[in-house]
């Protein structure tokens, strides 16, 4: 079977994404699994390498086809948009265009099938809205520039696989937007995506918004009876294993014990804390629901590190490992 090409954003220039990319692709061990094409600024990577002091070598490539990808040598799609003095660590509207154009190309490669998978580094928000590209977020950019109108957030670390129902707003606002429909398909899409990765009938608990899950009434409004659990009887009656709503403060544990593959969460902070406690270097982000696969590291730009050589390539090799995972038909269907 032949290696499947990954699609690696190379995220905000200004960050540590250059690093941990050059840092995970100096891993020979990487290249059994992949082949990894880098979609960002060459010169900006061999700076990346200059600083990290590993041992590798840059090659700018025109298509995804022309690269070698060989251990040793990071085929880089170069799109020449970082400017040689630009400094780590700083906030530039330059290095926020330069990333949405290094996401918007792979995401054209993946939808005309000549990458099989997409890998992100970080970007950084505040740039990214400084260049005029109002997202939240990968998720939402992905979701726009593929032409998908719902896609869910999924976080992977060591145990402990969270989906959201909601991120990226205000808790009140949350609340006021999670209905049964939106958590069904939430539920399913999480189940798909387990099932494609190889695990048959994933077991999956489904959080509640209250203490205690409400505790019949007791606290809250009524939330859990009026918007999980008609999503929790559907998904039931369509064969998917799932238990909820749930009680938050305990699920998670029981997932890490292995009672679950999979907890759907109501809101961000309710799933990205028991993760990043778990993972916080080693943790996905994956966006399920796209017609591409992505995964992404699960940390932001860390500006304070940028440019040290310190930032850890941990989550990236991970999520280039999930990135492959993902996409076993493609790997059969670009078969040379």
């Amino acid at each position: 079977m032949a290696r499947p090409i990954v699609a690696i954003t190379m995220g905000d220039a200004a960050g540590v994404g250059p690093e941990v990319v050059v840092k995970a692709l100096a891993d020979a061990g990487l290249y059994r699994s992949c082949r990894p094409l880098v979609v960002g600024d060459a010169a900006r990577l061999r700076k990346a390498i200059a600083v990290t002091g590993v041992a590798l070598e840059v090659r700018a490539v025109e298509a995804p086809e022309d690269g070698g990808y060989t251990a040793g040598v990071a085929d880089c799609l170069d799109l020449g948009l970082i400017p040689e003095d630009l400094p780590f660590g700083e906030l530039s509207p330059i290095a926020g265009e330069a990333a949405y154009q290094y996401v918007r190309t792979a995401t054209e490669l993946a939808v005309a099938g000549r990458v099989q998978a997409i890998c992100t580094a970080p970007l950084n928000k505040e740039a990214l809205h400084a260049a005029g590209h109002r997202y939240p977020g990968h998720t939402e950019l992905l979701a726009a520039l593929t032409g998908t109108p719902e896609v869910s957030m999924m976080l992977s670390a060591p145990k402990l696989r969270v989906v959201h129902v909601t991120t990226h707003i205000g808790l009140v606002d949350a609340v006021a937007k999670i209905e049964p429909g939106l958590v069904a398909r939430t539920i399913r899409r999480g189940e798909e995506t387990l099932r494609r990765s190889g695990i048959d009938r994933p077991h999956i608990a489904v959080c509640g918004i209250n203490p205690h899950a409400g505790e019949n009434g007791l606290f809250g409004r009524g939330e859990e009876a009026e918007k999980i659990a008609p999503a929790i009887a559907e998904c039931r009656a369509q064969g998917i294993d799932v238990d909820g709503p749930l009680p938050a403060d305990t699920v998670f544990f029981r997932a890490v014990r292995g009672d679950f593959d999979l907890v759907v969460a109501m809101y961000h902070d309710q799933g990205h804390g028991p993760v990043k406690v778990l993972g916080f270097d080693a943790g996905v982000n994956i966006t399920i629901g796209l017609p591409v696969i992505r995964t992404s590291v699960d940390h932001g730009t860390a500006f304070d590190i940028a440019g040290t050589g310190r930032a850890d390539e941990a989550s990236m090799l991970e999520a280039l490992r999930q990135a492959v995972e993902l996409a076993p038909q493609a790997k059969e269907e670009h078969a040379s």
